[in-house]
């Protein structure tokens, strides 16, 4: 398994969401989820400047298997967008913290970050899904 970086939060539908002290949050899936799909050949983000919802869609992300979509760890405005992404999907495959980051919002709620999980309670998240 990989590690889990101990800057992120976690959703238990495995988006993560990185505080960057500005009041943006940088949002991805988890390394976890990335490995579920298989090899990422889409992925759909939303436009700068629209406002996603907690626990909404807010992207889908298209493997060889399945599509999937991606949940909004906070409720916010879309600053930036990973465009990067739209040619090179697999970037998420190989870098799901770094690289292959899917949008900066900048948040309307940070106390929605409260609920989400730590990497510690992620990780017992995941053991107990491959049990």
């Amino acid at each position: 398994m990989s590690e889990i970086p101990g800057d992120l939060k976690f959703m238990k539908s495995h988006e993560w969401a990185r505080v960057e002290g500005d009041g943006k949050v940088t949002i991805g899936i988890s390394d976890h989820a990335q490995g579920l799909l298989g090899d990422l050949v889409y992925v759909e983000l939303p436009a700068v400047g629209d406002t996603i919802e907690a626990g909404n869609a807010c992207a889908v992300v298209e493997s060889v298997k399945a599509a999937s979509d991606v949940y909004a760890p906070v409720s916010g405005t879309v600053t930036a967008v990973n465009a990067a992404l739209a040619d090179k999907p697999e970037t998420i495959n190989e870098d799901a913290y770094g690289e292959g980051w899917l949008m900066v919002v900048e948040a309307s709620e940070p106390d929605q970050l409260n609920d989400l999980l730590d990497p510690d309670d992620y990780a017992e998240l995941l053991e107990e899904d491959d049990h």
